[in-house]
């Protein structure tokens, strides 16, 4: 038969013990007899109220779910030639989302010809970054991808929106 290393239900270690003495000796107790570690030679065993011992873990489990927090991405879409007004009304809109504790991905789009004036995509996201510099913090640099040039900002001094 095989043996199991038994440790009580206050924790004191019983010894290594055949697997029907330990499960009678748990019966005997008023509790259930619970493998911790099977890859340990021998395996080791406790005993414990098995009920109260996965309640105990789910409810862990359901604290740790409550104060997990997730990052919200919002994204606003430029083009290189973007018109004065609209510029301001995203940059409005940005301002909003880093005040809500949102991160923000700024990306302008190039179509056609717009890709040999790459710089102007350029021009244009280096002005949102300084009309935000005291309200955004540049997360990652302006970088081409494809017929996009992306910039993601985060709020500055600010933590992420928990999730409710």
């Amino acid at each position: 038969m095989k043996e199991v290393r038994v440790i009580s239900a206050d924790g004191d270690q019983l010894g290594i013990l055949d697997t029907r003495e330990a499960i009678k000796k748990a019966e005997e107790l008023g509790f259930d007899l619970v493998e911790v570690a099977p890859m340990a030679k021998p395996p080791v065993c406790r005993i414990m109220d098995f009920g109260k011992y996965k309640y105990e873990i789910a409810k862990k489990a359901n604290e740790a779910r409550r104060h997990q927090t997730v990052i919200i991405l919002k994204e606003i879409k430029l083009r290189p030639r973007t018109d004065e007004h609209d510029v301001q009304f995203k940059l409005n809109n940005i301002r909003r989302f880093l005040a809500d504790g949102h991160k923000v991905k700024v990306s302008v789009m190039f179509r056609g010809r717009e890709m040999a004036h790459i710089e102007m995509g350029r021009a244009v996201l280096d002005r949102m970054v300084n009309e935000l510099q005291n309200e955004a913090v540049i997360e990652q640099p302006p970088r081409m991808e494809g017929r996009n040039m992306m910039l993601l900002l985060g709020a500055k001094g600010k933590e992420t929106v928990k999730k409710q």
